[in-house]
């Protein structure tokens, strides 16, 4: 742009030096003339100003398109500047575009987080509420448990007194008969004697060889050992009707082993409850005691898929059996 300039000026001052020397020639040439034609009339003088009228404008003329070469210099900045101004006016526009899309971003980013923060809130409620129902109903089962222990305990009390009585009664017939005998038959009272220590030492002996069959059936690792009846393929043995069922079984009817009969059959402990014959179909845990059979407190409940053995000490563990007849 400078050196267009520079072009510009110089072209100007040329036009302009050469004008000022036709003007020049042009005067002397007037003057020569004025010499030569001094009785010429006055009509051809006034002629002249208008030659230099016709002459004046061509310097003028030549002149314009030069001087406007310079005036476009500032409008090519104007421009400049102008679109400078665009530019930086849409720059602008981005920048605040970009500035509010990323406010919004922050704004949903906050609000997504604050939604899960709120529904994770809302999970640790909702556990907790779970969890303090699950402590409630524990601790109604465990009073549930209390209350049947007790009065399981109690049944079981008054059986036993029941029991001794009648021994007691049995006791003192038997002292009776024996005193009467002694009296009349000496030779058979010793005879009765001698009959009463053999079946007490069948019993017995009986008593320990069923000690010995109930312990061959103890698991040694009860966990991976027993199988429930789901597992053996369902049950498939006789059912005991419902009248008979609500009468002696369930949760509410316990009562142990050993004071009801008990025989061993294809070496198997079978007992008699309630009218019927039982036996164990599955093994019993190794951490239940040596004589639980004896001195543990059971009850028969039929469980959804068959018939099992519940131990009051021991509830959560359950034993499969079988219902027989006769």
């Amino acid at each position: 742009m400078k050196s267009i300039g520079t072009i510009g000026t110089t072209a100007i001052f040329l036009f302009l030096g050469f004008g000022a020397t036709a003007y020049a020639h042009q005067d002397q040439k007037e003057e020569s003339k004025k010499q030569e034609q001094p009785a010429k009339p006055e009509q051809k003088p006034q002629e002249k100003p208008a030659k230099q009228q016709k002459q004046e404008p061509q310097p003028k003329q030549q002149q314009h398109p030069q001087q406007q070469q310079p005036n476009s210099q500032p409008d090519q900045k104007q421009q400049q500047r102008h679109a400078q101004q665009q530019a930086k006016s849409q720059q602008d526009q981005q920048q605040k575009q970009q500035q509010q899309d990323q406010a919004n971003s922050n704004k949903q980013q906050q609000h997504a987080q604050q939604q899960a923060k709120s529904q994770q809130d809302q999970q640790q409620k909702q556990q907790q509420q779970q969890a303090n129902s699950n402590k409630q109903q524990q601790q109604q089962r465990d009073n549930s448990q209390k209350q049947e222990q007790q009065i399981a305990k109690h049944q079981q009390d008054q059986q036993r007194q029941g029991q001794q009585q009648q021994q007691d009664r049995s006791a003192n017939q038997s002292q009776q008969q024996a005193r009467g005998e002694q009296q009349q038959h000496p030779d058979q009272q010793a005879h009765v004697q001698q009959v009463h220590m053999q079946s007490q030492q069948e019993q017995h002996r009986q008593e320990g060889e069923q000690r010995g069959e109930w312990q061959q059936h103890r698991a040694s690792n009860w966990q991976s050992e027993h199988r429930d009846w789901q597992q053996r393929g369902g049950y498939n043995g006789y059912r005991i009707p419902d009248d008979r069922y609500n009468g002696y079984f369930g949760s509410d009817h316990s009562f142990r082993i050993y004071s009801y009969p008990v025989v061993i059959v294809r070496g198997y402990p079978r007992f008699q409850y309630g009218g019927y014959w039982f036996s164990l179909a599955d093994f019993w845990p190794e951490y239940w005691s040596n004589n639980w059979y004896d001195d543990d407190d059971v009850y028969i409940d039929y469980s959804g898929d068959g018939y099992y053995l519940y131990n009051r000490r021991y509830p959560r563990d359950r034993i499969a059996i079988n219902v027989y007849v006769d």
